[in-house]
């Protein structure tokens, strides 16, 4: 496998070509083990079990053979058939001997040869000698000195041929004593030699896998650590396997991302440095701009609201004392100016009262709803009950951070928008609902059953000064919905048209938060107060 190869392989792949080497190495010195155990039994069993009982079997043939030549020189001689006993049995015990050692010999071939050539030898000596003496003895006849002797250059044979064989079958055994000795030696260092290759091979493993991975994961944690000790300018190296190189890349990648992240944030803390500064100086302009407020509503409230006044007055003064000589135009005219002057007063009170929420009132503190809803309906009594309005109330009005004025101003101003805008023919019913959206957000709707409102005048209808009805038709200034949007966003809420509601009249619902509303919301409002009031 080229260096290509080897850095594709994983830390499991390393793994897995570790196990097959240690796999590939224990089952060689295992072959090698069984080969030499095989080999060192075979030996030995091959001496124990063939070549010693040959060696021991051919003593008893070269006895047995010897049997048979005393048992015949006896009965030659003294002419005793007793005699014949041992020549007869070591003929039988010589036929056993013969299939026992030639079994035992089966696999030497060239002892076998010598032990048949022993068996020919040893039947031509019973065939031309031992057979016709005992015969011819055995019928009377007379057996010379020199017959009795004739046999015994053929037994001579015999004997010398024996004698080889025994040496042959020494030889053999001699040589496979020294095998055996030689292959146990070797089994014997084979064996010592297995734990040296096994601690050989498992050091080697041991390195190669420290270098392959050890090494690699100790510089990608050391890399890891440096960065995470707050040196990210510190370069992940990525070395090894290629899973540890994937995730050492990864690591590289999210350090640099980390380092881009804190360059972007750095450049953003200094624009946030900027911005507030630049907050600070719009937040002095605002203070500015609210004590010019405080000042426009000391003149809104006094000296603007005095002409007003004297305006209404005398021109009230003039109907009454000359109302006899005026003629009808001339009191229409002199209504008109009283009507003028009148609602110019309310306009400027309405404007005083919209550009005080979230700048005068803002007393934040837990109110019971519950209670505001009570000064509201107290506030409204004489307008109810002019107009037969039936309010419908839940039972219980959760309790919320906020201030008491501004949210009992909220209801007052939407029940009586639901009872200004009533249905000719029927009698204003009201109802208030409540939910619980989450732990700190509450949704409260108030619907009624009056002339409705049409969707496309959804946003419209909370736009300051923004009518959709004529003066004549319905009285007002057109600010009340719009101040109740800015007490409900005064609070971090929001407030908005049902368009989904299907049924008579209209249903507004806004939101409100059981606790504080966070700055942003309040800052907001704060600039919308500022540039309205400004406007």
């Amino acid at each position: 496998m080229n260096s290509s190869g080897w850095r594709r392989l994983t830390v499991h792949h390393w793994f897995v070509v570790m196990i097959a080497a240690i796999t590939i190495v224990v089952g060689i010195c295992t072959v090698v083990g069984a080969v030499m155990l095989e080999r060192t039994n075979g030996l030995s069993d091959h001496l124990v079990d063939r070549l010693s009982p040959a060696r021991i079997d051919g003593t008893q043939l070269q006895a047995v053979l010897v049997d048979q030549e005393t048992g015949l020189r006896g009965f030659l001689l003294t002419d005793n058939q007793q005699f014949l006993e041992p020549y007869e049995a070591g003929v039988t015990a010589e036929r056993l001997q013969y299939e026992r050692i030639e079994e035992l010999l089966r696999d030497r071939p060239e002892l076998v040869s010598g032990l048949r050539e022993i068996r020919e030898a040893a039947a031509v000596w019973r065939r031309d000698y031992a057979e016709p003496l005992i015969t011819r003895k055995q019928a009377n006849e007379e057996i010379t000195t020199a017959l009795a002797e004739s046999g015994k250059p053929a037994f001579d044979r015999v004997r010398a041929l024996l004698a080889a064989q025994n040496t042959r079958l020494s030889d053999a055994r001699q040589q496979a004593r020294a095998e055996l000795a030689q292959v146990q030696n070797l089994r014997n260092w084979a064996f010592m030699a297995m734990p040296v290759v096994f601690l050989i091979f498992g050091i080697g493993m041991a390195v190669l896998l420290r270098r392959a991975v050890g090494r690699p994961l100790d510089e990608l944690r050391v890399a890891s650590r440096h960065v995470a000790g707050g040196d990210f300018n510190h370069h992940i190296p990525a070395h090894g396997p290629a899973d540890i190189r994937e995730v050492a890349l990864d690591v590289e990648a999210m350090r640099t991302r980390i380092v881009a992240a804190l360059e972007a944030s750095r450049e953003h803390e200094a624009t946030l440095s900027s911005q507030t500064a630049d907050l600070d100086a719009q937040a002095a302009e605002l203070r500015r701009s609210n004590a010019e407020l405080e000042q426009f509503a000391y003149v809104a409230s006094h000296d603007l609201q005095e002409p007003l006044r004297k305006i209404a007055t005398f021109c009230q003064l003039l109907a009454k004392r000359y109302g006899e000589v005026l003629d009808e135009r001339g009191a229409q005219y002199i209504h008109f100016a009283v009507d003028g002057a009148t609602r110019m007063q309310k306009l400027i009170n309405d404007l005083l009262s919209y550009s005080r929420v979230g700048r005068l009132y803002d007393a934040r503190r837990p109110v019971d709803l519950e209670l505001k809803l009570d000064k509201a309906l107290q506030n409204l009594a004489a307008t109810l009950e002019e107009n037969e309005a039936v309010v419908e109330r839940p039972e219980r009005l959760p309790e919320i951070i906020g201030d008491p004025t501004l949210l009992s101003l909220l209801w007052q101003n939407l029940i009586g928008n639901a009872v200004k805008f009533r249905h000719p023919d029927r009698p204003p019913v009201i109802r208030i609902d409540c939910e619980q959206l989450d732990d700190k957000e509450w949704q409260f709707s108030v619907l009624d059953n009056g002339i409705g409102v049409e969707p496309e005048f959804a946003e419209k209808i909370f736009i300051i000064f923004q009518r959709l009805h004529s003066r004549e038709a319905y009285s007002g200034t057109g600010i009340g919905l719009a101040m109740c949007k800015k007490i409900v966003e005064n609070h971090g809420g929001n407030i908005w048209l049902d368009t989904s509601y299907a049924g008579e009249g209209a249903r507004i619902c806004f939101t409100l938060r059981s606790d504080t509303p966070s700055s942003e919301s309040r800052i907001a409002t704060a600039t919308a107060t500022v540039e309205g009031s400004a406007s």
